[in-house]
């Protein structure tokens, strides 16, 4: 369980989240919806531990000292080394979570992405989507509990789109808690258990379903957000 009590994080005199309150359980996917700026990326980078609330708080359960093992956090940018093969850079970040001898795990990462562990190019070489899987399997791999991932689906085609959703699904009903943070409500049509909508730092809405995203209306994008 993931609680958020009365968050609020400043940039300046800029309000990037306003007293947001909020719980999160196990063993459901939440996702996140709203405008550019709506507050969506720094709420993931405020559970992860990356940015620190001006005031309020968040509160997990479990012992503290294991908190960085329990979260995978998959930002909208890959965070990747070009230079470097998958399996490479999948070993340096293992290096960082203790599983760097620990290779059954990358592989089964990889695999559970859609990519194969035994290509040789080096990611630079990759297209956005390759990428974008990749950045999956670097999260997966450690076996977090709490999964933060922003924009997944992010240059995916349909059928790319389609398996990343399953994956998700599974990892739910795993019993991870995960929010997904997206701009695309058919991708997480039948996965998210609920959703999250939010404006100017805000939270407007909480729903079961997409609900909370039908209730925005189309986006210059053409779908709810």
């Amino acid at each position: 369980m993931v609680q958020l009590q009365q968050v609020t994080k400043l940039f300046g005199r800029f309000a990037a989240l306003r007293s947001v309150s909020a719980e999160f359980s196990s063993g459901r996917c939440y996702a996140i919806f709203g405008e550019n700026g709506a507050g969506k990326s720094t709420l993931l980078r405020v559970i992860a531990g990356l940015a620190r609330p001006t005031s309020g708080k968040v509160v997990f359960d479990g012992p503290p000292e294991m908190l960085r093992q329990r979260i995978g956090y998959v930002a909208h940018a890959s965070m990747l080394y070009d230079e470097l093969t998958a399996m490479e850079n999948l070993r340096y970040f293992g290096a960082l979570y203790g599983i760097k001898k620990e290779e059954q795990k990358m592989v089964a990462a990889i695999r559970a992405v859609g990519l194969d562990p035994g290509l040789e190019r080096h990611v630079g070489d990759y297209s956005q989507g390759m990428r974008q899987r990749l950045s999956l399997a670097r999260t997966l791999m450690h076996g977090p509990e709490i999964l933060l991932l922003d924009e997944p689906f992010s240059n995916l085609d349909v059928a790319s789109a389609r398996d990343i959703a399953a994956l998700i699904k599974t990892l739910r009903d795993e019993g991870k808690t995960i929010l997904v943070v997206t701009h695309q409500v058919t991708h997480v049509e039948g996965v998210a258990d609920y959703s999250l909508l939010f404006s100017q730092g805000q939270l407007l809405r909480s729903e079961a379903g997409t609900a909370a995203a039908r209730v925005a209306g189309p986006t210059r994008e053409g779908v709810a957000s």
